[in-house]
């Protein structure tokens, strides 16, 4: 037997450095992946490369050229994206599901999919959200939708679907976005590169688009959310649609962006890793000392440094959350779960692939015919800034509500680099670091807050994706992000 998700992290690194073809892949790239092989390569563009220049610098000048207006009507009906059902969906479905292609660039046929669902009960006056999966390249459809805080999980036949008691549409309806263009079901009938900038400006054209096919969320609350790397493309999104506002946007009602273990800073994550992986009792003191002592976190690091981060073994676990089972396939070919985790499976990706694949499943979505769907694409990505932090002060000076959280349990993106991150910001705390609690009593994580709303927490027992691990915890937190208040302090059956 081997460990499959292991054994595609060392396949997709070796296609992300060697610039293979997404085609010639001998397994299906994903989203904790394509991260832990971007994060390498981007290592190694730093020791060698220039810096990079800070294009979110003066936003408002960056983005002003943007129309804030439809000039004219936009290809596409909201009736003719209309799901009827979604084959394998259980019975008794209560809600409006929606999908199509909305074009962002008639000159390059460029085309993003989406998939929409509608809350099952007062629809018509819950907050509209926008979900984005990070990658950078991946999909929200495959990830965020059917593993996460989507209404239906995909079962283990990859034909047939169940619901989700803790989808997040119970309290908001919700845009899942496959963006770039390239990922998912996603086009561009034209060679481009990807990167942070052209990504935001296409995810805010589709908005702008969106909202003529559904005019009635004109104006409706509007909150914008996401994991991994939607550290960038969540708060880069924002940037142009507060930008923009000063110019007489008027139709998009952001209050906030809610992202979770977020991918915020290229130097923090290395040392955030190491210190978290110390602090989990997976390197020794020994080892983190030696990396302490020869490892700057900078630009340029020294060969002791490298020797130092290569004197231990992690072992078989999945650094995306490190105490959860992972997915082993067997000599015939069957895939299982190491262990049991209660409603968790880590081979999900693997009957997610099989389910989008299925021809009446596309037919049904309003799929392009031949088309050939994956969780991650393996794009030519051409800018990110160094930190996200000051893009994240911005947005805080603008008055805008920003909240992050963190898994506990993951080590790509760990609750320690967030910290780091987050102590760069310079706040004043305004409500101290202390426990929250979910309905049923159970402390569900730690959270603080601080000047200007800015708001920090944890979602205890959860790794990367946050929703997958922990639903019920993580609906609570959204939940409360929305109301903007910390859920509540004390258990109801405390003295």
């Amino acid at each position: 037997m081997r460990n499959h998700s292991m054994y595609s992290a060392v396949v997709v690194l070796a296609i992300v450095l060697c610039a293979s073809s997404l085609a010639n892949a001998a397994v299906t790239l994903q989203q904790k992946d394509v991260l832990r092989a971007f994060i390498e390569s981007r290592a190694q563009t730093r020791a060698s490369g220039p810096a990079e220049p800070d294009t979110w610098a003066d936003p408002a000048s960056s983005f002003r050229h943007l129309p804030t207006k439809c000039e004219a009507p936009p290809a596409g009906t909201r009736e003719a994206d209309r799901i009827a059902a979604l084959p394998g969906q259980p019975p008794r479905v209560n809600f409006e599901q929606y999908s199509g292609y909305v074009t962002v660039s008639e000159e390059y046929g460029r085309a993003l999919f989406y998939y929409f669902v509608e809350a099952p009960y007062e629809a018509s006056s819950k907050p509209l959200v926008l979900w984005l999966n990070g990658g950078p390249g991946c999909s929200s459809l495959g990830a965020g939708a059917m593993a996460e805080l989507g209404p239906f999980r995909v079962n283990p036949d990859g034909k047939t679907l169940s619901r989700n008691r803790h989808a997040w549409n119970n309290v908001a309806n919700v845009i899942f976005l496959e963006s770039p263009a390239g990922v998912g079901f996603s086009y561009s009938n034209a060679s481009v590169e990807s990167g942070d900038s052209g990504t935001a400006v296409d995810a805010y054209l589709f908005l702008l688009n969106w909202l003529e096919r559904f005019p009635e969320y004109k104006g409706r609350d509007f909150y914008i959310a996401g994991e991994s790397y939607s550290g960038h493309y969540v708060p880069q999104l924002a940037t142009v649609i507060v930008a923009l506002a000063e110019f007489g946007l008027t139709d998009m009602n952001l209050k906030g962006i809610f992202v979770g273990n977020p991918y915020l800073d290229d130097y923090m994550n290395t040392k955030g890793s190491y210190e978290f992986l110390w602090n989990h009792g997976v390197i020794s003191d020994e080892v983190w000392g030696n990396i302490s002592e020869h490892c700057s976190f900078g630009r340029v690091e020294g060969t002791a440094c490298g020797q130092a981060k290569k004197s231990f073994k992690i072992g078989d676990i999945d650094r995306y959350n490190i105490y959860a089972p992972v997915c082993i396939e067997s000599p015939d070919g069957s895939l299982h779960s190491s262990s049991y985790l209660p409603g968790y499976d880590p081979c999900i990706g693997a009957y997610i692939d099989a389910y989008f694949n299925s021809p009446k499943v596309q037919k049904a979505m309003h799929v392009r015919t031949n088309t050939k769907w994956s969780e991650c694409a393996n794009l030519h990505w051409t800018d990110a800034p160094v930190s996200m932090v000051p893009t994240l002060a911005w947005l805080v000076d603008n008055g805008l509500r920003v909240w992050l959280y963190s898994g506990d349990m993951d080590d790509v993106c760990p609750i320690t680099a967030t910290r780091y991150s987050v102590k760069d910001l310079n706040l004043a705390i305004t409500k101290p670091w202390r426990p929250w609690y979910t309905p049923d009593s159970e402390v569900g994580g730690y959270a603080q807050q601080y000047e200007g709303g800015f708001t920090f927490a944890s979602v205890r027992g959860a790794g990367h994706m946050v929703p997958s691990f922990q639903p019920k915890r993580s609906l609570v937190l959204f939940y409360s992000f929305m109301k903007g208040v910390l859920p509540p302090a004390v258990s109801v059956w405390s003295p």
